[in-house]
Order: structure tokens, then sequence, then C-alpha cells
């Protein structure tokens, strides 16, 4: 945990706090294997703007895992945006475009956790064209072709007998 006190922010328009934490992932587990083998780094800054308080930030973050095609080990880095405006109190409560933070501070480091998780893509794939593997040998068809025969979709085997007759 990481806290920000923003009290500092909000009493004075103009100020500004930089930000560059590195946050430890190595507990986070998905699907049986932990992805974040080193620590995220995050930068950015919070500023009041006209009475406004918001941070933007980044954080680049190391993932590891197997593509979801071809099972192939990848590393590849990732940047997620962080942007944030924080209140004091809310009109509505069913506003979820600011940050409610009565106590004028936040956990970065749950923040930022949470914006990682959200920011990651939902395939992991080792290359955005990734054919996967042969369904049936098991082939890493991003290798080039298997050599088996594809098979026929059962509801389409008539005009497969169609086609077999000329």
């Amino acid at each position: 945990m990481f806290e920000i006190d923003l009290k500092p922010l909000f009493n004075e328009p103009g100020a500004k706090l930089d930000i560059d934490h590195t946050l430890d992932l190595s507990d986070l587990e998905f699907s049986d294997t932990k992805p974040f083998t080193t620590p995220a780094a995050i930068k950015g800054v919070v500023r009041n703007d006209t009475g406004i308080v918001s941070m933007k930030a980044v954080v680049t973050v190391l993932y590891s895992g197997n593509c979801d095609r071809c099972a192939k080990e990848v590393t590849r880095e990732y940047t997620v945006s962080m942007e944030h405006t924080f209140v004091t109190e809310l009109n509505d409560d069913q506003n979820d475009e600011f940050m409610l933070v009565p106590t004028m501070r936040f956990d970065l480091e749950g923040l930022a956790t949470e914006d990682v998780i959200l920011g990651l893509p939902t395939k992991f794939l080792c290359e955005e064209d990734c054919k996967g593997i042969c369904p049936t040998c098991g082939k890493n068809l991003n290798e080039g072709p298997c050599g088996c025969k594809k098979e026929i979709d059962p509801r389409l085997s008539a005009l497969a007998a169609l086609l077999a007759d000329e």
C-alpha cells in the first residue's frame, strides 16, 4: 500500500505532485501462473488545475505467459494509462466518472493494480496473426502446415459428397 496525500493539492490551485513509483505485482496469479516477474513502473503527475485534482500516469509492466492460441511462452511489455479525477464529495452516488476521496488520501498501488488488470488484453497472443495449433495433430501452425486433411463439418457432408462426384 502506498498512500498519496491529496490535501496539499486540494488546498492550492496550480499545485502538482510528480509520481515515480515501482509496484510489485508478483503476488497476482492468473490461471495458476504468476505473469508479473519484474516490478511495474508508475510515472505520472497529480495536479490541481483550477480546483480540479486529477492524475495522469502510465504503468509499464512486463507480462509473461503462454499464447492463448499456440501455447508458446511469451514476454511482452504493456503500457497502461491511468487517468482519474478526485473529489471529496459527490452529489450523485451513481457517478463513476470521479473517484471519491473523502479523507483526501488514496492508495496508488491499489488503483494502479486495478488499472493494470483492466488494461491488459483479454487474449494474450504471441503475434497478432497467430495461427494456433492444429486441432487434429497439435502442430504449431505458425511453423508451417501440418498436412492433416481438413475435417468436413457433418452438417455439410451432403454438399461435400456432391463436390466429390465431379
